[in-house]
């Protein structure tokens, strides 16, 4: 399975976000949407990688997107997470179940691991995926590229 098409339309879903709310993806059309795709919670580079989303929020509120941090982690580990890591705006979203649903429909899940890939879709206003990168396992993605994949989108 590969990564989502750049020029697809993204998948829809709802998932519950770290406070058990349900977060339909449908929802944010008139916005551009950073979805960052981590293995697991609890990890080094994954909560660098969450911390990253959440520090850059007002940059991403002046570029008209909102950011979610995605992984197969339960809605009772992701609230314990967000806690320890004191991320207050971002929403962690659960695709605890049906395990990985979401990830596979983005053609990022790794079946054999129970997990996605570490990686970075980012969706126009319209929903149709504008940047689709896979990042190294022990690699956070990059920032930069991200807010100049948005800068991408909006010119």
């Amino acid at each position: 399975m590969r990564i989502i098409e750049v020029g697809k339309e993204a998948p829809d879903f709802v998932l519950k976000d770290q406070h058990g709310e349900n977060v339909n993806l449908n929802e944010y059309r008139s916005k551009r949407v950073i979805l960052s795709f981590h293995p697991l919670a609890w990890t080094g580079v994954c909560a660098r990688q969450m911390q990253a989303l959440e520090e850059n929020r007002a940059v991403f509120s002046e570029r008209n997107a909102e950011a979610f941090g995605v992984s197969v982690d339960s809605v009772p580990c992701k609230e314990a997470w967000a806690k320890e890591l004191r991320i207050r705006g971002t929403k962690l979203l659960s695709d605890f179940w049906p395990h990985g649903e979401v990830a596979e429909s983005y053609g990022i899940f790794r079946a054999k691991d129970g997990f996605s890939e570490r990686a970075v879709i980012i969706l126009d206003e319209q929903g149709v995926v504008r940047f689709a990168k896979v990042y190294p396992m022990r690699e956070v993605p990059n920032m930069e590229e991200v807010l100049s994949s948005l800068e991408v989108i909006g010119s």
